[in-house]
């Protein structure tokens, strides 16, 4: 089926790749801003933890029934117009052979952390035979999503360095940074191999049949302006240049990364992702209006009164009419103590808000 044309607002969509969500990532018409939820699939959900009691995390991600089962169940519950693949980004490091695992209120932890050139030979190239699971999981998804699409994702390559230099989660990133200045080299080859992992890991998905994929840097807030743009943005253009092959929108998404979020969309973003911290008006001025944007209601307004939540919910719909397109967010991600029927009842009165021009 041909694409709809740009001056058209399309009927309900029929597949995937004709959602309100891919249309919005390419800045064509829609009827009103699509919704979905980082961190939406689990969390929050008994089901979730009720499905995942006595499962590691890492043994969740590489067994298709159980990615397919968690995946899908946000879906259900909120009406959300996407799902979210159930993965971590440190599966396909795993998948390549690092001795990786997440520890339950820690988070990635790594065995032996990644310091000399020698540790190089431990992180080979990865190939779709390294990720057969993924490719099965990502199938059976999109048969049971229907014309919902489904977002796969992957970890920019700075954040998984910083996780396997640092040996887990950081609070200053110092052997992180000590190493980006202390042999750039050696850093520079590092994140090239991330790199070409993370890519890999996303032309996967989007093979196997996602719509999107996003690029998660969520530790790239640390970084100043000069750091990122000579040490950083080089691999996530890599990526994001890999990824545009796949033919579907790219959504490239970092945490307190205001003063880098029109660097983060010249990287190749399709979609800026923008956090709570900036308000999406300011965000499209800075990009200049060229981008799609998503987001980025605060996680933690989700706590409050209705009666606050619901204009804080307009006032981003309503920010976003200003982009070319918009897809609604939170700034990060859902809080685990958050009340699913609050999330249920943002989607709601979100596709409830026309966008300017619908129909006409």
């Amino acid at each position: 089926m041909s694409e709809p044309t740009p001056d058209s607002t399309p009927p309900a969509a029929v597949s995937p790749r004709e959602s309100l969500l891919v249309r919005a990532a390419r800045q064509l018409p829609v009827d009103r801003t699509p919704v979905w939820f980082m961190r939406q699939a689990g969390r929050s959900l008994p089901e979730y933890r009720a499905l995942r009691e006595g499962v590691e995390m890492l043994t969740a991600c590489r067994t298709p029934e159980l990615v397919t089962e968690i995946t899908l169940q946000p879906v259900r519950r909120h009406g959300v117009d996407a799902a979210i693949f159930f993965s971590d980004i440190v599966v396909p490091v795993q998948a390549v052979g690092v001795d990786i695992e997440i520890r339950p209120g820690v988070g990635p932890v790594v065995a032996e952390p990644f310091r000399t050139r020698a540790d190089l030979d431990r992180l080979p190239e990865l190939t779709p035979g390294h990720v057969t699971d993924v490719t099965e999981s990502v199938r059976l998804l999109t048969a049971e999503l229907g014309p919902t699409p489904l977002i796969g994702f992957a970890g920019a390559p700075f954040t998984l360095a910083s996780y396997l230099v640092e040996g887990g989660p950081s609070k200053n990133h110092e052997r992180t940074k000590a190493l980006m200045h202390g042999d750039p080299v050696l850093w520079h080859d590092l994140c090239a191999r991330l790199a070409q992992i993370s890519a890999a890991f996303l032309q996967v998905q989007a093979a196997a049949g996602a719509s999107a994929v996003q690029l998660f840097d969520s530790w790239a807030g640390f970084l100043s302006r000069a750091d990122y743009l000579r040490h950083v943005e080089p691999h996530s253009r890599a990526v994001l240049a890999a990824a545009a092959e796949t033919g579907v929108p790219r959504i490239h998404f970092g945490v307190g990364t205001g003063e880098l979020l029109v660097d983060m969309a010249e990287a190749g973003a399709d979609v800026i992702g923008v956090d709570y911290r900036v308000s999406l008006a300011d965000a499209i001025t800075r990009t200049r209006g060229r981008y799609a944007v998503q987001g980025n209601l605060d996680p933690a307004l989700l706590f409050a009164p209705w009666e606050a939540l619901a204009p804080q919910v307009r006032r981003i719909v309503e920010e976003g009419h200003g982009a070319p397109g918009h897809i609604f967010n939170l700034g990060h991600g859902v809080l685990p103590q958050t009340d699913p029927d609050v999330l249920t009842r943002v989607v709601q009165l979100v596709q409830s808000i026309p966008r300017p021009g619908a129909g006409g």
